[in-house]
């Protein structure tokens, strides 16, 4: 067998296999993938209805977060106004125990309506707003225990 021929049969070979793997890893054409439209309230494959968005009680509700800090627990107050499952308005009260806890708490609470306002209480979970990190655990601790008291 010549050296060229033997090439040319290894280079198909190995064709033929990277053909076979990438069709093994290509994604299953499902109905819906195939354009057919599921029935109106189909269950997932596993049984489970689809999962509907808690529902909360227009008012104003507070609570107190807490959070740890280099210096120690600290803890930040939270009063929401939701209208409509949505936050309308936002108010922060700090509780701070040293200098550096009141200027983070200060700058979340000028920068925290502009990122919740307007958004569905089921979505509001921040990590850092106004350079503040820290205090968005507190914050986050709060909204928890606002859902409950909306439900």
């Amino acid at each position: 067998m010549n050296t060229s021929f033997r090439k040319s049969v290894l280079v198909g070979i190995a064709g033929l296999s990277l053909a076979g793997t990438a069709a093994g890893c290509a994604p299953a054409q499902t109905p819906a993938a195939q354009g057919a439209t599921p029935a109106p309230n189909a269950t997932s494959a596993q049984g489970a209805a689809p999962a509907a968005a808690a529902a909360y009680k227009d008012g104003t509700y507070s609570a107190d977060g807490n959070y740890v800090s280099p210096n120690g627990t600290e803890t930040v107050g939270v009063e929401l106004t939701v209208a409509g499952g949505a936050v309308s308005d936002v108010k922060i009260t700090a509780h701070p125990s040293n200098p550096n806890t009141k200027k983070f708490q200060g700058e979340f609470a000028g920068g925290i309506k502009s990122q919740i306002v307007g958004k569905k209480l089921d979505e509001i979970n921040v990590s850092k707003v106004a350079g503040s990190s820290l205090t968005s655990g507190g914050f986050n601790a709060a909204v928890t225990k606002i859902k409950s008291q909306a439900q």
